[in-house]
């Protein structure tokens, strides 16, 4: 981990090249709210030279607030994509469409939350991007932490980097559940966040992604990496959601891989 950087006002030609399908959205977005935002909040980013400048990677971060997807990008030295429920680019009105072109601005792609063939064609569309050379953000996690602890990695990270041999750089993510807790409207502006950049992770010693094995370990080794970065106390659980009937609590007692 490196010393506190601070922000630059300038940007390197691979911050300023945005991704092949990139819309008018998300240039204003690169151009605009990303000095914005460092600007106003005056991040402390660590480890921006621990990413690579071109070529796929996935960054693999902590989760604890809604602006973490904000941050991660406004951090970064080059274009971040994440995936956002399809709802937020599904609304009416002038409050839809503003809706849908901040989230376009910031590098956000729909998709369609859930389980089985949703989860599958959210892999899909990353690993699209991928092959495309683009970066993508994921969190192992799932879902944000409540409570600030990190909790046990779900799989899908390490079989996206497994499958396409995309390195993972981990990210450690510090106050930004103070600048805007669950619930909160609108994020604070008395609190500064850090946003860490671990040196990237090849993978491909654990095996293939075809092998449980090989993805749980994977997992385990980006979890570690990130909790060297964020500092949270270990929950050592999922984090999940609790079980509603009897055949889901059954469900969750029994030993399966969570993706």
């Amino acid at each position: 981990m490196t010393s506190e950087q601070s922000v630059e006002p300038a940007t390197s030609p691979a911050e300023t090249q945005g991704p092949r399908h990139a819309g008018f959205a998300y240039r204003l977005g690169r151009g605009l709210i990303t000095p914005l935002a460092r600007t106003i909040y005056r991040p402390r980013i660590e480890g921006r030279e621990n990413v690579p400048q071109d070529g796929p990677v996935i960054f693999a971060s902590n989760h604890l607030s809604f602006i973490d997807s904000i941050a991660i990008p406004v951090a970064a030295p080059r274009p971040v994509h994440f995936l956002a429920k399809s709802t937020y680019f599904e609304g009416t009105g002038m409050k839809g469409w503003l809706s849908k072109t901040f989230f376009e601005s910031i590098g956000a792609i729909s998709v369609r939350r859930g389980a089985g063939k949703a989860a599958l064609d959210a892999l899909d569309v990353q690993r699209q991007l991928l092959d495309e050379g683009l970066a993508v953000a994921l969190y192992p996690e799932g879902t944000r932490s409540t409570d600030g602890r990190l909790y046990k990695g779900r799989t899908g990270v390490a079989f996206l980097a497994l499958q396409t041999g995309a390195p993972v750089v981990p990210v450690g993510l510090i106050g930004t559940d103070k600048v805007m807790p669950v619930g909160a409207k609108v994020p604070t502006l008395s609190e500064r966040i850090t946003v860490r950049f671990g040196e990237p992770l090849d993978l491909s010693p654990h095996g293939a992604a075809t092998s449980g094995r090989a993805r749980r370990l994977a997992t385990d080794e980006i979890m570690a990496a990130i909790h060297a970065l964020s500092g949270q106390e270990l929950a050592d659980a999922f984090n999940e959601a609790p079980a509603q009937g009897t055949i889901e609590k059954i469900k969750q007692a029994l030993p399966h891989e969570r993706r």
